[in-house]
């Protein structure tokens, strides 16, 4: 077994009944596929204010008068309000990312704009009635004088001298420049036998969850409840206690079913402030609910980079430096993290490779669009993309196999400290690409491949591309990400309380706050084994700050090495008073008691042996229990991990290529993953597709579109392409196991693996595809338009 594992047995890590790596189904399925889930525009209370919104036509504006009196005339509305009349707000939305000793200009951003708009769909007032049709009917007839202001919308120009100029304070339309590095970048690329250079476009994209945002405000007796479709219920609370000045305790906010978030819900915005605060002006219930047109134009954008890569290798094919100068789109304001993303970019720019020295320069702009923030992978797809396609050039330029050199400079040595100060935590990327290569047959492929090129009554390519990753995630620790290091102004641990009740059933609290993930069934399944019971005897409670321990929520794929990683710690706390009640009964001593088949029993003794409910019985009548033990069984832990975790896999893609038309289609789809244990492989296979096809839509169909006046041209889903199953393959998915010593768990987190992974593929198996006809690089997204303009041009 070895030292590690036979700690953890002796820990019961995973261990009990058996549940941790069974496949069961979602406990909360059920709910959900019925009907019977309640979401945010669900919610019902008596004479509630419905809230319609006015926005900005104009991308950069002055506001030079607004009139509301139409609409405060019409039958039905109780008020409108401008930005003017929120004068009582204590703060703007509070900006979180302060890093040591770099600048970073943050202009006011409030619920609604005062003097000024810098995007189309900002929101300048707001109408409130009784009536959720004619509020809307009310709003068009809000008359806003604009004087317009020159437009911004690419970086690169908003960069350049005689730009206009955003947000005038700052003279500049550059945010911040960042950078990290570790080795000596400039001597490898003077003593480089080759240097490749290339200039990457990881477009704007949008998170599009299924359910759009929404908040339902009450205020009673000097306490604000609010219901928000977000990801982040407990951080809410704060930021709403600083921007409307009252105290944390005083406010409540639950995260009822969320509709899906992919880090779009992962912020406070204006509208969910703007409800509560009008609650408290009217002393009524204020409901907001976007549409789908909202959602798009208001709701943070993702992605949006431009990356200038350099490499230095040698001939033979031996990776020596990464050099990247990133230009990020922030858009026109932040939200509370947005400039921090692209810096996440940083932190696995060199991938799975060896490099000696690495080095990433990020430079944030304003432009005249929606703020950039976090969607799935939040920085870290955008560096897989950029070294995954560049390692494919250089492998043309140098002569050399794609897969060789990717094999002669993985990392093979972990934990593995980079240059840049990182510590991978575990790595088998070998064993990741050779799972998958075995599931392809590449020998087979390749046969394929020629007989289809040499069919000159078929103008179809075949191609495959290739990814292998490594992956930044499980937020914390609060040492690296905190005040004193990344510059995050909070803590990043993650809190769970476990509370067995008198009956032997047990609820579970978790600081986390899924909204699709599948965690009230994981955490079920890691209590139920340490607790000796069924996991439908588990009920896990999360998205209510009323309810258990402060927490820090659920993005970056941290929900169970975090999450997890206190939810067992509890219940391990639970645990170990368990045994000291049974070996008090059964007057044994609590090192001889072990969880087994569904009891706590003596060791080589079964016959002397507690049920978990027997023991409740016990804690909670307290006639007879161990001197100085108090009674009940309720225990709560906060977990700071000491690192990050660091999942891997490998991906490849095969597509087909009209060359006649440009349509590409992927035909065939394998992800082998590396997550550590699986505590429910079911969990993660759903985890892989969904990032997948999340990766595949950005590679292929979704892009926000700005026009130059600024106006948002993919605004519904007419014109922003979302994959359907129509378009996305059967998914074929396996798994190699590396425990990360970081937790106990050893687990790593998976929802976000695939998308970090995908797009580098797909792009290198299309260009794979073209190499017979001169294709040598495509940007995303690879529309038919865009690869049959590429193949044309490479004819010329």
């Amino acid at each position: 077994m070895g030292a590690a594992g036979a700690e953890t047995a002796e820990r019961g890590l995973p261990g009990g009944n058996g549940y941790v790596g069974r496949a069961l189904k979602r406990k909360e399925d059920p709910r959900l596929i019925t009907g019977r889930a309640t979401y945010v525009d669900d919610l019902v209370l008596p004479g509630t204010l419905y809230a319609a919104i006015v926005r900005s036509p104009e991308a950069h504006a002055r506001i030079a008068s607004i009139d509301v009196s139409a609409a405060a005339a019409r039958e039905g509305i109780e008020a409108v309000f401008t930005g003017e009349d929120m004068d009582d707000l204590a703060a703007p939305c509070p900006m979180v990312w302060v890093p040591p000793g770099v600048e970073v200009h943050v202009p006011d951003h409030w619920p609604l704009a005062r003097g000024k708009v810098g995007y189309v769909g900002q929101a300048v007032a707001v109408v409130l009635g009784s009536d959720k049709y004619a509020v809307v009917d009310a709003a068009e007839e809000v008359l806003v004088d604009y004087e317009p202001l020159p437009v911004v919308v690419d970086p690169e120009a908003a960069l350049r001298d005689g730009a206009p100029i955003i947000h005038e304070q700052f003279g500049t339309n550059q945010v911040f420049e960042w950078e990290l590095a570790g080795g000596d970048v400039d001597a490898a690329f003077a003593e480089a036998d080759v240097v490749m250079e290339r200039r990457v476009v990881n477009h704007r994209t949008a998170g599009a969850a299924i359910e759009p945002r929404g908040a339902l405000a009450e205020w009673r007796e000097d306490h604000l409840t609010l219901w928000s479709s977000t990801q982040i219920p407990h951080v809410a609370r704060v930021i709403l206690s600083i921007e409307l000045g009252i105290p944390e305790e005083r406010i409540r906010v639950v995260a009822p079913e969320v509709g899906g978030g992919f880090g779009s819900k992962l912020q406070v915005y204006g509208e969910e402030t703007l409800t509560a605060w009008c609650a408290r002006k009217t002393g009524r219930p204020v409901k907001w609910t976007a549409t789908r047109s909202d959602d798009m134009l208001t709701t943070h954008h993702g992605r949006d980079q431009i990356d200038y890569v350099r490499i230095a290798a040698t001939r033979e094919g031996e990776l020596k430096a990464i050099d990247v100068r990133v230009i990020q789109d922030c858009g026109s304001y932040h939200l509370i993290e947005g400039p921090v993303i692209p810096t996440f970019t940083s932190c696995v720019v060199s991938g799975v490779y060896d490099f000696d020295a690495v080095r990433t320069t990020i430079v944030g702009v304003f432009t005249n669009k929606v703020t950039t923030d976090a969607i799935r992978g939040a920085g870290r797809p955008e560096a897989t993309h950029l070294i995954e396609v560049c390692i494919d050039q250089l492998a043309d330029e140098l002569g050399i196999d794609r897969l060789e050199l990717r094999r002669r400079n993985f990392i093979r040595d972990f934990p593995n400290e980079r240059p840049h100060g990182f510590v991978y935590d575990s790595g088998d990327y070998d064993g990741t690409l050779d799972k998958c290569l075995e599931l392809l047959d590449l020998d087979g492929f390749r046969r394929e491949q020629e007989q289809l090129r040499s069919d000159p009554d078929r103008p179809v390519y075949r191609g495959v591309g290739f990814s292998t990753y490594v992956e930044i995630c499980g937020l914390g620790p609060s040492r690296a990400l905190g005040p004193d290091g990344w510059g995050m102004q909070g803590g990043y641990f993650e809190s769970a309380q476990v509370r067995v009740l008198p009956t032997g059933g047990v609820m579970v609290y978790t600081g986390t706050s899924p909204h699709g993930q599948g965690l009230e069934t994981s955490m079920a399944q890691i209590v139920a084994d340490r607790l000796g019971l069924a996991p439908d005897a588990v009920e896990v409670i999360h998205g209510d700050t009323n309810t258990g321990p402060f927490g820090k929520d659920t993005y970056g794929s941290r929900s169970l090495s975090v999450g997890g990683e206190a939810v067992a710690r509890a219940a391990e706390k639970v645990q170990d008073k368990a045994k000291r009640i049974v070996a008090h009964k059964l007057e044994a001593a609590p090192e001889d008691i072990e969880v087994a088949e569904g009891v706590f029993r003596v060791k080589g003794s079964p016959e002397q042996s507690m049920t978990l409910a027997e023991v409740a019985t016990e804690a909670y009548i307290p006639a007879d229990l161990p001197e100085g033990l108090e009674a009940g069984l309720d225990e709560i832990s906060f977990y700071d991990p000491d690192n990050f975790v660091w999942p891997f896999g490998a991906h490849a893609c095969v597509v087909e290529v009209d060359a006649e038309t440009g349509r590409v289609e992927i035909v065939r789809w394998i992800a082998v993953d590396d997550c550590g244990p699986a505590i429910n492989p079911k969990l993660i296979d759903g985890q892989v597709h969904g990032g997948a096809v999340h990766a595949i839509g950005q590679a292929l169909y979704e892009r926000i579109h700005y026009d130059e006046a600024g106006q948002l041209v993919t605004g519904t889903f007419v014109d922003y392409g979302l994959p359907t199953a129509a378009e996305v393959p059967s998914f074929e998915t396996a798994r190699t196991e590396t425990r990360s010593p970081t937790n106990t768990l050893g687990v790593k987190g998976v929802g976000e693996a695939a998308t970090i992974a995908a797009s580098p593929a797909i792009v290198n198996a299309v260009i794979d595809a073209l190499r017979p006809l001169g294709v040598r690089y495509i940007d995303m997204p690879l529309t038919s338009e865009r690869v049959w303009n590429a193949i044309q041009e490479a004819k010329r």
